[in-house]
């Protein structure tokens, strides 16, 4: 009986592992598709992307400014000014 309710199990298992394999290449976008997101993100547009980098550069010099500086940035910012 024993081995009766490994068989059965393991079957039950591989039918999991099978249905899920068969969900995921359901589900998942073929590479037409793929393709055509990677050409529409906003990383492949050369303009939006320097924007990007200035805007970073940006962000990263205000962020060294406040770790030099001893004052509170926070308090000189809000409605209560």
């Amino acid at each position: 009986m024993s081995g009766m309710r490994t068989i059965v199990v393991s079957t039950a298992a591989v039918a999991v592992l099978g249905l899920g394999y068969g969900m995921w290449s359901i589900i998942s976008p073929g590479e037409e598709m793929r393709k055509e997101k990677l050409k529409n993100l906003p990383e492949s547009n050369p303009v939006r992307m320097e924007e990007t980098r200035h805007r970073n550069a940006m962000m990263m010099q205000v962020l060294k400014d406040a770790a030099e500086t001893n004052d509170n940035l926070a308090r000189g910012f809000g409605p209560g000014k």
